[in-house]
């Protein structure tokens, strides 16, 4: 079982992405990390670092249920894609790291699917 990130245009055929459970937490450490924090040291993630003292347009994403919560509009995704984009712009130059690898990969077709929700004006599914 696990987790697929998607557009809510009722098109089966829109790109999505998906992870395990175990693979999206290690996937929004990774992102949590590109942005400076410790993604353990925050409220609802085993720390009592508040969302609110930590500045990052991730933030949607990294403190959002697993199998539950609200979607994200298309709004937030717009709000998120910039930042997203930079971090799956990383060069994997050199690097034979095939974590590092997959998380880039997994942050390019994110950015795929924020980028339809915009375009469609839909918001982001978690399912």
């Amino acid at each position: 079982m696990g987790l697929i990130l998607f557009p809510g245009d009722d098109d089966t055929s829109s790109p999505d992405v998906s992870w395990s459970y175990t693979g999206f937490g290690v996937f929004r450490q990774w992102l949590a990390q590109a942005e400076g924090f410790e993604l353990d040291e925050m409220c609802g993630f085993g720390g009592q670092r508040p969302w609110n003292g930590v500045s990052t347009t991730l933030a949607p994403i990294l403190d959002h249920p697993d199998d539950a919560g609200p979607d994200l509009t298309p709004t937030q995704c717009a709000a998120m894609l910039p930042r997203l984009q930079e971090i799956a712009d990383q060069s994997q130059e050199g690097s034979i790291d095939p974590l590092l690898r997959r998380h880039i990969d997994d942050a390019r077709r994110l950015v795929v699917v924020l980028q339809l929700c915009i375009e469609k004006d839909v918001d982001l599914l978690f399912g």
